[in-house]
Formats: C-alpha cells, sequence, structure tokens
C-alpha cells in the first residue's frame, strides 16, 4: 500500500493511501458547470482519470440534476443524492465509505463556498483526512471562495487541505503508464476464477465469458467424478453460454474499464434461493417448487455481470452445520488429510455445496446463508472465507426461511478482498424485506486516518472456562494461539474477556436450541407441512423436528428468552463497541455511564475465536450427527441470535494440510471495520508465509 504525497498542499504536504481514498465529485451535473463553471468539466476530467488510474474509490454527490455527460458515473461507483448541503446529511455516505474501509477524501466539485467546504467539514466531524482539490472546485463568488478555501486550510490542518490537482494529475499518468497490458485469451490456463484475474483478462478484450463458462463446465465435470453432490442442480452449458452471449452483445463497443462489477464472473447460489424458472428445494423433496421471481440478492449478482451456474446441495432445510444432512449426497470438503486420504471430511453446513463449488474453484463465488453459522463453519472447512453480515442488511426475499428473524444471506470467496468486493454489489437496503434494516439506523464508526496497523486495535478473546467447554481439539488449540500472534503483530491489543463478560455469549448458544426461539423453524417452515412429510424428511432432520414438536413450551417461555435474548444482544453490541465514536449511539448514557451493566465495563473493537472447535470426518459425524454437530457452533452460535456481523477467514493449516479458519466477530453495523480488520489479518498472515495478497 504505497503512500501519495501531494507536496503543494496548504497547510502543509496531504498523505493518503488510494485503496483508503475516495475522489467526492459534488454537484458535477447540469444547470450548474455546464452553465455558470463550464471550465470545471476538462479539468475533472482529468482529475477524474487519474483517480481512476490510482484505484480511488469514486462518489458522485448531486442534487436534483442529471450530472454532466462526460463525467458520469461508471459501473460501481457510488452516486449519492443530497437533500442538504453537505453530501452527508441523510444520504448513507458515510456507512457506504466505512465498507468500502475509506479514511481520506480528495474533494471537488461547485460551489466551493457552500456544498464544497461545508462537505469537507463535515467529513472532518466523522474523522476523515480531507483535501480540497481547488483548481477542480469552483464558485460563483470570487470573494467567499477564497475565504471559504483559506479558511479550510486555517488552524494547521485542522479544518482540512487544498491542493491543486497536478500531483494527482501526475501521479494517474505514472500509475497509467506503469500498467501491463491486458494479457491475451490465450495466457489464461483456464483455472484461475479469482475477480482480478478475470477482471484483468476481460480488460484485455481477448477472453470472453464464453471462453470462462466452458472452462468451468469441464473443471465441474472433472471434479464431479473425484468429489460428487455439491451441486443440486447444475445448468446446462448451453443455457450459460446463451447467457455468457447475451453478456457480451449487450456490452459490445463499451470500453473495457465500463464493464460491471461481475462481468463474466461465474457464481453458485444455495438451494435456498429462489431463481425464476429453476426448481428450489431446500434439499428436501416434499418442499419443491418452481420459483417465479428471482431473489434481490441473485439478482443483484445478475445486473452485475454475473454468470449463474447453478444451485448448490446443503443441510436439508438449512437444517444443520456439518454438511452431511442431505437426501440428495454428501460431499465432502475439498481438503484431505495428508496421511489419511481415504477419509472424507465433512464439508460444513448448511452451505455445504457452496463452499465446495468455491473452496475447489469450480466458480468465484457464491451465495450462502447463515443462522447459527452455516456460512461461516463451511467456508473454515473449506479454506475459504464466509462472511455473514449485520443480519437485515441484505434482502432476506426470496430465501427459504429457516429462522427468518435470525437468517441472513452470506458471501463465500477465496480472499477477503473479493469478499468485500462482491459484498458492494448485494449490500442494498430491501423496503419490501420485513426484517430489513434501515441503515440509518447503525451505528457509524469515526474514521482514522492512520488505518488498522498503524492505529491498533483492541481484541476480545474467551475465557479459559468457554475454551475448554468447547473441546478444542490440540491441532486447532495451537492454530489459534499462532493465529493470534499474526492478530497482535498486526497492532491488535488482546483483553481475555472473564466469565462474566462472556455470558451474553453462552446465554445466547443456549437460547438458540435450548430455548424457544426454535420453535421459528416450526412457523417459517409450516406445521401442517412438517407434521404430513416428516417421515420423508432425512432420519437426523426429521428427528430434530420432531424434538421441537414434542416440547411442552408454554408460551410466556417465549417471552421469558425474548427478554434475555434482549439483554444479551445489549450486552455483546456494548462490549463489542469500542470502534464506535460518537456517531454510533451506543457511548454513554445522558448520566456520564457507560449502561453495560455488570461485566461489561470493558470495550473492545473485535472478538476473535476460532470458526469451529475441530474438523469431524463424515463418518465420525454419522456416528453423533446431532451432538456432534450442535458442538461445531459453540463460536457461531450467537452471532445473529445478538446481532452481530462475522467473517470467518483462513489461517492457515493443522497437521496433515487440512484448515484451519479464524472468525472475527463485530457489533452490528460495524462490517465495513470487520473488513478492515480481517483484511489487515489476511495480509499479515500472507506476509507471514512470504506470499503476496491483494
Amino acid at each position: 500500500m504505497q503512500e501519495l504525497t501531494f507536496t503543494t498542499a496548504q497547510p502543509y504536504s496531504f498523505s493518503f493511501v488510494p485503496e483508503r481514498t475516495a475522489l467526492v465529485l459534488v454537484d458535477e451535473q447540469r444547470g450548474f458547470v455546464d452553465a455558470d463553471i463550464p471550465n470545471a468539466v476538462p479539468v475533472t476530467l482529468s482529475v477524474l482519470a487519474a483517480a481512476r488510474a490510482l484505484g480511488l474509490h469514486i462518489v458522485h454527490a448531486r442534487a436534483g440534476h442529471s450530472l454532466v455527460d462526460e463525467l458520469r458515473p461508471q459501473s460501481g461507483e457510488v452516486v449519492v443524492d443530497r437533500p442538504g448541503t453537505s453530501v452527508f446529511w441523510a444520504t448513507g455516505l458515510h456507512r457506504r465509505l466505512m465498507a468500502r474501509g475509506v479514511t481520506h477524501l480528495l474533494i471537488a466539485g461547485v460551489a466551493t463556498e457552500c456544498s464544497v467546504t461545508m462537505t469537507e467539514r463535515e467529513a472532518r466531524d466523522r474523522g476523515f483526512q480531507c483535501c480540497i482539490l481547488t483548481d477542480v472546485a469552483g464558485g460563483f463568488d470570487a470573494s467567499f471562495e477564497a475565504a471559504s478555501t483559506n479558511t479550510s486550510v486555517s488552524y494547521g490542518g485542522q479544518f482540512g487541505f487544498a491542493a491543486p490537482s497536478a500531483e494527482l494529475v501526475a501521479y494517474g499518468e505514472k500509475a497509467s503508464a506503469a500498467q501491463e497490458p491486458p494479457p491475451p485469451a490465450a495466457s489464461w490456463d483456464g483455472t484461475l476464477l479469482d475477480l482480478d484475474t478475470l477482471q484483468t483478462q476481460y480488460r484485455g478484450a481477448g477472453l470472453s465469458p464464453t471462453d470462462v463458462v466452458h472452462a468451468v463446465f469441464d473443471r465441474i465435470e472433472a471434479y464431479e467424478k473425484e468429489n460428487p453432490h455439491a451441486w443440486m442442480l447444475l445448468r446446462s452449458r448451453p443455457e450459460v453460454l446463451a447467457d455468457a452471449q447475451a453478456l457480451v452483445d449487450k456490452y459490445t463497443g463499451v470500453e473495457r474499464d465500463c464493464l460491471p462489477p461481475l462481468y463474466g464472473i461465474p457464481f453458485a447460489v444455495k438451494d435456498s434461493f429462489d431463481v425464476a424458472g429453476l426448481e428450489t428445494t431446500a434439499a428436501c423433496p416434499p418442499f419443491a417448487y418452481t420459483a417465479t421471481v428471482t431473489a434481490p440478492t441473485v439478482t443483484a449478482c445478475l445486473e452485475a455481470g454475473g454468470l449463474l451456474i447453478g444451485k448448490t446441495n446443503m443441510d436439508q432445510l438449512a437444517t444443520g452445520l456439518s454438511g452431511c444432512r442431505s437426501p440428495c449426497g454428501i460431499p465432502s470438503s475439498v481438503f484431505r488429510h495428508a496421511n489419511h486420504k481415504e477419509d472424507a471430511y465433512c464439508p460444513g453446513g448448511s452451505s455445504s455445496g457452496s463452499a465446495v463449488v468455491v473452496g475447489a474453484r469450480l466458480v468465484t463465488f457464491a451465495l450462502g446463508t447463515d443462522t447459527a453459522g452455516s456460512g461461516r463453519v463451511p467456508a473454515a472447512f473449506n479454506g475459504i472465507v464466509g462472511f455473514k453480515p449485520t443480519k437485515g442488511t441484505l434482502s432476506s426475499r426470496g430465501v427459504v426461511a429457516c429462522c427468518r428473524s435470525l437468517d441472513t444471506a452470506t458471501i463465500l470467496a477465496p480472499s477477503v478482498h473479493e469478499t468485500r468486493r462482491i459484498w458492494h454489489v448485494v449490500d442494498h437496503y430491501d423496503a419490501g424485506d420485513a426484517f430489513a434494516k434501515d441503515p440509518q439506523s447503525l451505528p457509524l464508526v469515526l474514521a482514522d486516518h492512520r488505518g488498522v496497523n498503524a492505529a491498533g486495535f483492541t481484541y476480545a478473546t474467551p475465557p479459559v472456562s468457554a475454551m475448554a467447554a468447547a473441546r478444542l481439539s490440540p491441532e486447532y488449540e495451537a492454530a489459534f494461539d499462532k493465529a493470534l500472534t499474526v492478530v497482535r503483530a498486526m497492532g491488535g491489543r488482546r483483553h481475555a474477556l472473564d466469565d462474566a463478560a462472556y455470558k451474553p455469549f453462552v446465554d445466547a448458544t443456549d437460547l438458540l436450541y435450548n430455548g424457544t426461539l426454535v420453535n421459528e423453524r416450526i412457523a417459517c417452515i409450516g406445521e401442517d407441512f412438517i407434521r404430513t412429510n416428516i417421515a420423508r424428511f432425512y432420519p437426523v432432520t426429521g428427528k430434530l423436528f420432531q424434538q421441537v414438536l414434542d416440547r411442552n413450551a408454554r408460551p410466556w417461555d417465549v417471552y421469558k428468552d425474548q427478554l434475555v435474548q434482549a439483554e444479551a444482544t445489549r450486552l455483546a453490541n456494548r462490549l463489542l463497541s469500542g470502534g464506535v465514536g460518537p456517531l454510533g449511539g451506543v457511548g454513554r448514557g445522558d448520566d456520564g455511564h457507560d449502561g453495560a451493566g455488570p461485566g461489561a465495563s470493558t470495550t473492545v473493537d473485535v472478538l476473535v475465536v476460532p470458526t469451529a472447535p475441530f474438523h469431524p470426518t463424515v463418518a465420525a459425524m454419522q456416528d453423533d450427527p446431532i451432538a456432534m454437530n450442535a458442538q461445531l457452533g459453540v463460536f457461531t452460535h450467537f452471532g445473529n441470535v445478538l446481532d452481530l456481523c462475522a467473517i470467518s477467514v483462513p489461517a492457515g493449516t493443522v497437521d496433515g494440510g487440512m484448515p484451519f479458519g479464524l472468525c472475527f466477530v463485530c457489533a452490528r453495523g460495524l462490517d465495513g471495520r470487520l473488513f478492515d480488520i480481517a483484511t489487515a489479518f489476511e495480509r499479515a498472515l500472507a506476509a507471514s508465509y512470504g506470499k503476496r495478497t491483494s
């Protein structure tokens, strides 16, 4: 991450890291620049080109007018409509900058004496380091414009910085000149399906999405002989080729840099997502139906240029963490123990197939779901990333519900870098989803220009009692300790929780299956359907549903458990509020006390846990399918009960070359902060192994 510097900035030089910097263009729209400040367009074009060449995030802010044609946004760039003077008020921009890890802003546009400087001042209050590009900003009154800029650079940079754009343009030209020409299609060996590789190849115009489709199906056919049952419904090669050709035709003549963010990217979805015209089974044949409408999360991927390859296997009705509860066959983890190659290891569930097809590099990414760990555990068992966002932030419409109030869609991908970029595509508020959270209701983090490594962060680990109760395998215990050395080396400051502070997580875990929350599964699937078809369920699944039906829960027990859940949620989110500034709304109360209650006086940025306590074989799981499955979720069950966000990241291997996953957990709404820390860990781990990561 090379730092760039504007040496001509006032009051002194301004430095920034491109990947953590956004260019904010304010009101570059018809009615303003084309009539009153027409000279702003040419210089803005050069700045925009430089910012794109450097990989800066781009934000277009407008106020009720169409943007100038020459400055129109490219696919994937942020566009906000501002109702007020600043581009922050009631636009959700701060959250979108958090999602991208932005800490620095380069601000340009009109008018300097109004929206530009107002935006800079509010951004500064939110923690962002800001620099106004003076020759890309314009005003309507020269004296006001000069006074506004002078005020911004006064007081030693406490308000902000200002600089001409020449150095930015020079940096951009240098970056463009240094870029190697896109390789020819012949250089692609048909195996690398990561986002960066495919997008680089597509920019070269030598590789076609149809080439990728052929390669994907060739790989799928070969892998099916090695590890079958990952797919529930595989679309035909001709069908997907037709989609790929339609994509090529649609974007013929379009500049390669203007392709949508998932152009030609192959992906899969768990068979609990509806896709119009395809059957949804949730691995339960009696439940099967043909969808007439596509789930919004899948639609977002398709509209961004993604190519749907098929639907993946899963634990029946999303009931399980093992991946061993499907009547349609059981895939195994993509990993085999070096000393026991004949043993098949659990793929993890319930998003088993999605994790396997990503882990085997059959697709670039997959969508899954996560109620109690169903996206994180299979990710860990297949050596990939599994991201469980704050529930209610991704649409749950068109997804077969497990426990609807606790469900969320998840993203499975090979790296944190790729997962974050896919998240940007699907992270949209769905007003038609009854459980959707209004983005304005979620906490915000003050930006820290130093970044994660320089600023450091605090992290918590479970108490000794919880680690003992989890029954970690010796290999996983050693791997966890080793991973924590990397967390410390990247700036983490550890706080080992005591039993009182960790109690909310224990309570939440108990509530999920031992309390009345599990009754929601009956409500979601339907009591009549379950009673009528339970004999046709996969045996273990049927047994679990029968146990719930046989419970003698009293009506008031539901409310009792809801009260326990509410209090545990408050305490857990307060504990994990260390990175939340005054904007977050979870700080001290009016009386000056934190209101956290016993055992929660300390706050940290993130909780760090093993994703799972051990990795069983399929045979071992089948010998003890209920108790062992429950034990797998000891560090994931609490996530959605407590309204937290979490991500499982590959953290090396244990004896025999089997994967180990480390899970980072943050408070609700702090998904962007979660990604910042996970990205830093991924890079630190790669550096410790002498590898490079994006």
